[in-house]
Order: structure tokens, then sequence, then C-alpha cells
């Protein structure tokens, strides 16, 4: 059982990673096809599909909303976890994986309940409108009571991974998505549930995701388990995975932020197509990016473990290739949604006026995004070292320091278009502060290795 997580300091570092890092990649790749995919569908539904995919792209904020908790208890607790098994210490591993589990299942209840009853005022103020709001509530309705599920696939498979076990994190979200991918054209088209249909699919794939994670981590073949006796609160150890862990649930609630603030700009400045161009651009990025967090989220054990082992140099390593390949990523992936946006667009709509306004913004909007791999590959780093301040200040700058007031400001004085130029005047503006962060910090975080167990 332990050769897998003993392989993370000792294994060649090329082939390590890429034993991780695809197999993450392919999770990444995968999970977000949950949504994606749903979109796909639902904007070639005939008759209304343009607004039916408006509808649902409204939905996302509080999509990432519940993405972001998972990710609090989930991302907050797994890099510790990896650091603890780097010092041969499972006992305490065991210790998080069960606060984490707590975390999960108060988060399941407490969201689930709230979003149930405010969701449509919600909605409205994320930029629905009368002609949508009927779609986006059909979809978040049934979407919400899948929320534990949601909260056990995505925010335990991460101490799957930290374990050494990146193929079968990989199968738990395989599972699911092809489930999903069957599913939605039978429940959308043959059984003509529409939007219901596409929510009712995710639910069921995402039922099958958790329960793969939690059938794993309950075995033997775990290096560390979820134990009954380990499932409560203790102080000190909630206390290190909110440290780290509001990183990343900052990261992506902001997200939340960022779409409610775009979504509301297009409303007011242009009107339902453009919000429609938005859910699209959505999409997209996530596309470009998610393949990109899959290859920082595969390394990010390799460098806690030996962060906790004290290998440095392999950490050292591990950091440069890792956010070479995220640069690669967005460069070329990016670089394509610049120079051919179609390629991208046509995937979601046939509607030609939704295509060519599509078009016409996409190139705008994804400019800063070609150099945001440097960001990503940093953000990882400091997470995987426990490096928390750092992380939470990367996380609140891009998005709640610039790119919300941008998209407020900028239309004000440019119109509509000011609304996709905020995204790359924020997205060069943050990649070189977190630079200059990161090349200030790093010989500190290096000179001072793994002393002390808790978050700095």
């Amino acid at each position: 059982m332990q050769k897998e997580e003993e392989r993370l300091g000792t294994a060649p570092l090329g082939r390590l990673m890429v034993s991780m890092a695809l197999p993450a990649v392919a999770a990444q790749v995968i999970n977000v096809l949950y949504n994606i995919v749903d979109r796909i569908y639902i904007g070639h539904i005939e008759g209304y599909g343009e607004l039916a995919l408006t509808g649902v792209g409204i939905t996302a904020p509080i999509l990432m909303i519940i993405s972001a908790f998972s990710a609090f208890a989930g991302m907050g607790g797994a890099p510790q976890a990896s650091i603890q098994l780097g010092k041969k210490n499972y006992k305490k591993a065991e210790k998080i994986l069960g606060n984490s589990v707590a975390l999960l299942l108060l988060f399941s209840m407490t969201l689930t309940v709230l979003f149930q009853v405010i969701k449509t005022p919600v909605l409205y103020s994320f930029g629905a409108s009368e002609r949508t709001i009927v779609y986006a509530e059909q979809y978040i309705t049934i979407y919400l009571i899948g929320t534990i599920f949601v909260q056990f696939a995505l925010g335990l498979n991460t101490y799957i991974s930290g374990q050494g076990n990146a193929k079968v994190a990989m199968l738990s979200v395989l599972l699911g998505a092809v489930v999903n991918i069957v599913l939605d054209p039978l429940f959308i088209f043959v059984l003509h549930m529409g939007v219901r249909g596409a929510a009712l699919a995710t639910v069921i794939s995402q039922a099958l995701s958790a329960a793969w994670v939690v059938r794993f981590l309950t075995s033997e073949k775990s290096v560390i388990r979820i134990r009954k006796e380990q499932i409560r609160f203790d102080k000190k150890t909630v206390a290190g995975i909110a440290a780290l862990g509001i990183s990343p649930f900052i990261m992506q609630s902001t997200e939340s932020l960022v779409m409610v603030t775009l979504n509301s700009g297009l409303q007011r400045y242009g009107g339902d197509l453009y919000v429609g161009t938005m859910s699209i651009m959505t999409s997209v990025m996530q596309l470009i990016t998610i393949p990109v967090q899959g290859v920082s989220q595969g390394v990010q054990p390799i460098m806690s473990y030996n962060y906790g082992a004290g290998n440095l140099d392999r950490v050292k390593a591990a950091f440069l290739r890792m956010t070479s390949i995220c640069l690669a990523g967005t460069l070329l992936f990016g670089g394509l949604a610049v120079l051919k946006p179609e390629i991208y667009v046509q995937l979601f709509s046939k509607n030609e006026e939704l295509i060519g306004l599509t078009c016409q913004y996409m190139p705008v909007y994804f400019l800063g995004i070609t150099i945001f791999g440097i960001q990503m590959g940093c953000q990882a780093t400091f997470l995987a070292l426990g490096q928390a301040k750092v992380s939470l200040l990367i996380a609140l700058l891009r998005k709640v320091v610039l790119l919300v007031p941008f998209a407020i400001v900028f239309p004000r004085f440019m119109g509509v278009v000011g609304v996709y130029r905020a995204e790359p005047a924020a997205d060069f503006t943050s990649v070189t502060i977190t630079m200059i962060l990161f090349w200030i910090t790093a010989k500190k975080i290096f000179r001072n290795g793994s002393k002390n167990d808790m978050i700095k």
C-alpha cells in the first residue's frame, strides 16, 4: 500500500510527473465535461436553445460556490496530508482526512437548504431576465439535490491523488462523466425533459463518482482511510485545513463574484444575447485552464511529499518543469481562442447571431489568458508547500482586487466592450505581480524547508 506514496520521493522525476499529471489532466478535463456537455446539448435544443443556454449559464456562480466549498475542505487538507505522508505520520494524515469529511457533510447540508430557499432572487441578481429565469430555476433546483455528491466527489478525490493514486482519482471522474454523456441526450431529447434532464443526468453522474471515491478511501487499497472515529471536528486540524483551504476557496468562490459582475454588466449594457456570449466564453475558459490546472494538481503531491521529506532540490525541479508546461498550455489553447475563436464557439450554438457576437469579443477576452500558466504554476507551488498567506493574496489579487473593479469601471467609459476588456487587463497585471512575489519569497521558502508542520 505504501509503495505508491513512497515513489513520490524516489521515482525518476520526469516519468513520475507524467504518471501523476496525465491522469490529473484527464480527470480535470473529464470533470469539466459535466457542465460543458450539458451546455452543448442545451444550446442545441430546437426552438429555445439559446435562451436555455443563457439560463443555465446564469446558474454557474452557484455551481462555483458549491465547488469552492469542496475545494476548501479537499485542497485545504490534501496537501497537508501529503506532507504528513512524506514524514511517515499516517495517523495525522488520517486525522486531516476525517476532519475534511466532517466539513464536507456540514457544507452539503447548509448549501442545499440555503440555495433552495434563496435561488430565485439570487438568479435575478446574477443576470437572469423574465425570458431566462425559468430555465435557470429548472436546472438549479434539481442540481442542488446532488450537492452532497459534488462535495464528496470533488473534495475527497484530492486525497486519492495526494497519496500517489492519480489513475484511481481519474477513474472516479471518468465514471461519472461517461454516465453523464450517455444520460444527457436520453433525458433531454428522448424523454423530452429539456433543462431538467441535463440537471438530473449531472446529479446521477456525480453520485456515482462520489460512491467510487468513498469506497476507495474506506478500502485497504488506500494508504490513509476514512475512519468513523475521525469524522469529527478537531479545532487545530480544522484551523490548518482552513488556513490553506481559504486560498482555493477564494479562487473558486470569487469566480462566482466575477460571473455575477460580468453577467450583470453585459445584461445592462448589452442584453440576453451578450449574457449568452459569456456562458460560452466561461465554458471555453474552462476548456483552456482546466487541463493546465490538472498538470499543476498532478504535480502538487510530488512537491508536498518531497517538501515534507526535505528533498528541496526535487521540489525546485518539479516547480520549474510544471510551470513551463502550464505556460505552454495557456499559450497554445489561449492563442487558439484569440486567433480562431470559431473553433470553440461553434460547439455551443447554432444561432448565427450568438456565434458572430461571441467570435467578435472572444479574442479580446482571452488575450491575457495566454500567459496565465505562469500564475497557475506559482499558485500551485504555494499551495503545495503550505504557504497559505501568499496563496491567499494571489487568489484575492486577480479577481477581487483587479477584475471585479475593472469590470464595473471599464464599461462606463467603453460601453459593453469594457466588460470583455476587464479580463485581459486583470490577467496581465496579476501575472506580473505574482512573478515578483514568487521571486521574492522563493528563497525564504526553500531556506526554511519543512521545519514546521503548520501553515506559514
